[in-house]
């Protein structure tokens, strides 16, 4: 009888004791049900439709629209230069002067042996008239066989003899002429000129590299003269963006030396090869700078227009999301105040925005507090003044602020 007692005493032990591990058991697996449960405190944006601007930002720099360099087409000592850096030039403007006094004598030369060559002519011209009428004269003694066979040979060779003298003296004569004219052209290239062709009448001075009193041989660099009231900017662009870029793309430059000033441009044309060591090929812009206020060699950053989307279905760039190696946004249901995961496809992406190309979107998207979502998470909406819902795109003037004839503006 004690025996059984104590096997029943024993066991109603152990069944209090399962009973108190069932409750806390079941008190756990009951908690998350009510974290689940709880409402979410998030911020929310509407889906918009609105234009989507695919902008990018490269890195360059400006060179001069044209560049040359002004040298002398003969040696010399550098007598004079007219002009320094920065002045500006106008096409045929005198710049430097070359000691010319070897190229006046070689002038004075020339004119000499061409005065000498004229009166060779003139000599020559008076033997052939001269030896033409005694050839007649002979002839018609033949004819009246008064003079002889060998009378006749005589004056025609010496006839002959003086019209070679002469075409000799007329070649020596032009020979002076152009020793002379050759002779005056070296003596202007002592006088060095600013000429192009094309472009504009005015253009600048760039880098000095001599001073006056050296001397130059032929083709030493005197100065360079460069034309800045248009400049190309050369600008690095990636691999991936190179398709995207075509000539007549609107840019817009940005520069250290002139902080929240932009500078508006376009493409002009790209290489058709990209560098083996940077993996970028450089595209070219053309950007007007009547008031020269960008220089060559400048550093710039340099936005372009990759892509534009009109009336396009667009949420907050911070709607984004992930859920298991998806992307998608959070969808509120306006009715039960329940967000929904929905994956989406995207098109351009911003700082600012993303376009929505499938599934098509309506409502509102949460914008913050997604890390503490799930699909069916009921939430709550803070009252707000819509300030989060009031997303300025800083670049939507972008295209229209660049159609604006003005090379610069505030």
């Amino acid at each position: 009888m004690r025996k059984n007692i104590i096997i029943i005493v024993v066991l109603g032990i152990a069944a209090l004791s399962g009973l108190q591990v069932y409750r806390r058991i079941a008190k756990s697996s009951k908690a998350p049900s009510r974290r689940q449960q709880q409402a979410v405190a998030v911020e929310i944006a509407p889906v918009e439709k609105k234009d989507i601007l695919d902008i990018k930002e490269f890195t360059g720099s400006l060179a001069p629209q044209s560049m040359f360099l002004l040298a002398p087409k003969v040696p010399g000592r550098l007598e004079k230069l007219l002009v320094n850096m920065g002045d500006t030039v106008k096409k045929g403007q005198l710049v430097a002067l070359i000691d010319s006094e070897e190229y006046r004598q070689a002038v004075e030369q020339s004119r000499a042996a061409l005065d000498v060559a004229a009166a060779n002519l003139a000599a020559a011209e008076t033997a052939l008239d001269l030896a033409k009428k005694e050839f007649e004269r002979i002839k018609t003694l033949r004819e009246k066989k008064i003079a002889s066979e060998s009378e006749l040979d005589a004056a025609e060779a010496h006839y002959k003899t003086g019209e070679t003298k002469y075409k000799v003296a007329a070649a020596q004569l032009e020979q002076a002429k152009s020793a002379l004219k050759t002779a005056e052209i070296r003596l202007s290239y002592t006088r060095i000129k600013a000429s192009w062709e094309g472009g504009s009448e005015r253009r600048i001075i760039g880098e000095k590299y001599v001073d006056e009193g050296a001397m130059l041989a032929a083709n030493t660099p005197i100065v360079s003269v460069l034309d800045i009231n248009t400049l190309k900017a050369v600008i690095n662009v990636t691999e991936e963006d190179y398709p995207k870029v075509n000539a007549g793309d609107s840019v817009m430059l940005a520069t250290a030396a002139y902080p929240g000033r932009n500078f508006a441009g376009r493409v002009i044309r790209k290489s058709p090869a990209l560098n083996d060591a940077s993996r970028t090929v450089a595209v070219e812009a053309e950007v007007s700078n009547p008031a020269h206020l960008l220089k060559p060699g400048m550093f710039v950053i340099a936005e372009i227009e990759l892509a534009r989307r009109e009336r396009v279905t667009a949420v907050p760039f911070e709607a984004l999301t992930g859920r298991e190696g998806k992307q998608g946004v959070f969808l509120l249901e306006e009715k039960d105040r329940k967000v929904r995961f929905v994956q989406v496809e995207t098109g351009i992406i911003t700082a600012e925005s993303a376009e929505i190309i499938n599934p098509p979107l309506k409502g509102h998207v949460v914008t913050l507090g997604q890390h503490l979502l799930a699909d069916g998470t009921s939430v709550i909406i803070p009252k707000s003044d819509g300030g989060s819902e009031k997303r300025k795109n800083n670049r939507s003037d972008f295209h229209n602020e660049i159609k604006k004839p003005e090379g610069d503006r505030p």
